[in-house]
């Protein structure tokens, strides 16, 4: 029975490529004129009326109405159906949380709390009823046009169609003018028979930013593909001071060629130790999180995107393009976190916003002419919250604006409920793997570490250098010597490599399994 449905499914299909001119096929992200195989991502477009068109989207299981000569990009199927026109773009996802602590309503309530904040979204109209057997959860709200974005879309809908408990559509809409027709959408969602599979079709390019010869000097000895493997450290001090890192690298005999240096908005490009770290051979792994320290950053996205900080980013330009020599430059990192305030969680959940801020700086940083900074995109392993519209891929900014994938896992231990003990080999390998299928980047391991709570760090530390090593696409890899506390100040997660001396041993043994060139 199966193969016959197929096979009539083929024949409609091959009648309605070459026989109707209002219909289109999307197989395997491309638009195409031939008949889908039994395993292929196949989404149809037809016309109902003058106004809607039917997109029926077999490989995800559903179909609804849109309007007519929208554009499908099916690049991320499983985790997203885009259609996208001049004033209107339409986002399909479906969370399935089986198996997992997340109900449906969770959901729901979570992904409304950027509504708290009302300085920049205006609710317009939230109901939930029940309809063609969905419990409905239909929310709408507008925020002022961004003067950085354009031909925005500041008008939103959200559909939910809850199955049950666990199963979840979401069809986002995001117009530059008032949405009228978000419920007559909602009223045509179908599901459908699931055929074929959904595919990631990411075009994939390995371009990156024009280097000073510094900077291209500097990029092909660490990131070319045959670059050993080398370690970088985040040491607080350093580089404003080298005294902790001094007495640390002595204990190795390791000298770290990268160093982490943090930054807020609540200072400028931070020249000196950028200068501090050159003198001494080293090149920092900048990492600006455009946000202030201690206060309410719920509106940073926003600020940026209209222009708040245009002066800052210029002036943040020009002292890098002074300074001249290469900058691992890793702009709001772990932004599919929510922990982070350029998380899409705090502005309608709109990661194309991460994008356009990502975008927008880069463009800044070019017309300063810098040529020596290599731009570091870096997501969490795991996504908080853990729905499709956080997804790591729905902020990816593209090949063209980025030079280096970074990896980011840790092993938090078991202090703080939630967390558990993690091994290397249940982090990275699959998160390279995963990687390794999108990007045609060069990865480097932006920060990691393993807590001393909850299992045996010096094991940890010899499995971690016993394989990352076949992870031939990392060529850096960055361990955090710090500690996190806990509310009451204690020390709830130890990454500290030298915290005792087993420790201390077990990472300067496996450092002699790499270079040091």
């Amino acid at each position: 029975m199966r193969n016959l449905s197929h096979l009539m499914l083929t024949l409609f299909l091959t009648i309605l490529f070459f026989h109707t001119v209002s219909a289109a096929s999307i197989i395997n992200g491309e638009y195409a004129s031939f008949a889908p195989g039994p395993n292929d991502d196949l989404k149809v477009t037809c016309s109902v009326d003058d106004y809607y068109e039917r997109l029926t989207d077999y490989a995800n299981g559903y179909s609804l109405l849109v309007p007519q000569r929208m554009t499908v990009d099916a690049s991320l199927s499983p985790v997203v159906t885009v259609l996208t026109s001049n004033t209107l773009r339409i986002e399909i996802f479906h969370d399935n949380f089986s198996g997992t602590a997340t109900t449906v309503n969770d959901y729901m309530a979570y992904s409304k709390k950027f509504l708290a904040n009302t300085r920049d979204h205006t609710l317009l109209a939230e109901e939930t009823y029940r309809l063609n057997g969905f419990t409905v959860h239909l929310l709408s709200w507008a925020r002022h046009k961004l003067r950085h974005v354009p031909n925005d879309k500041n008008y939103y809908a959200s559909i939910e169609l809850a199955k049950d408990t666990n199963e979840v559509y979401t069809v986002m809409i995001k117009s530059t003018q008032p949405i009228e027709n978000a419920a007559e959408i909602a009223d045509s969602f179908r599901l459908t028979e699931r055929r074929g599979t959904p595919r990631f079709n990411l075009p994939v390019s390995q371009g990156h930013t024009p280097f000073n010869s510094e900077t291209r000097a500097f990029y092909d000895k660490f990131f070319s593909p045959a670059s050993p493997l080398r370690f970088g450290i985040f040491e607080p001090g350093a580089p404003q001071t080298f005294e902790k890192l001094d007495l640390l690298e002595s204990q190795l005999t390791y000298t770290f060629p990268v160093l982490v240096r943090y930054q807020s908005f609540d200072e400028n490009l931070p020249v000196m130790g950028l200068q501090a770290a050159y003198e001494r051979g080293r090149t920092v792994e900048l990492t600006l999180q455009t946000a202030y320290n201690f206060t309410d950053n719920s509106s940073a996205i926003y600020d940026i995107l209209d222009g708040k900080y245009d002066e800052y980013f210029n002036r943040y330009a020009t002292q890098l393009k002074a300074f001249g020599h290469p900058v691992l430059f890793r702009l709001n990192n772990e932004m599919n976190g929510d922990w982070c305030w350029y998380s899409a969680h705090y502005y309608s959940k709109d990661a194309e916003l991460y994008k356009a801020m990502w975008r927008y700086i880069r463009t800044i940083f070019d017309q300063n002419d810098v040529d020596n900074v290599i731009w570091v995109w870096n997501p969490h392993d795991l996504s908080f919250p853990d729905f499709k519209w956080n997804h790591y891929l729905m902020y990816y900014p593209g090949d063209e604006y980025v030079d280096v994938i970074g990896l980011t896992g840790y092993n938090t231990g078991n202090y703080f409920l939630g967390e558990k003990w993690r091994d290397f080999s249940s982090i990275y390998p699959s998160i390279y793997r995963e990687y390794d299928q999108h990007f045609a980047k060069p990865f480097m391991i932006t920060e990691f570490g393993s807590n001393s709570v909850g299992g045996d760090k010096p094991a940890w530390i010899r499995q971690m250098f016993d394989q990352i090593g076949p992870l031939n696409k990392i060529k850096i890899a960055v361990w955090w010597n710090g500690i996190d506390y806990d509310q009451q100040g204690q020390p709830g997660r130890i990454y500290l490599l030298d915290e005792t001396e087993e420790t201390l041993a077990a990472f300067r043994q496996g450092l002699t399994k790499f270079t040091r060139r």
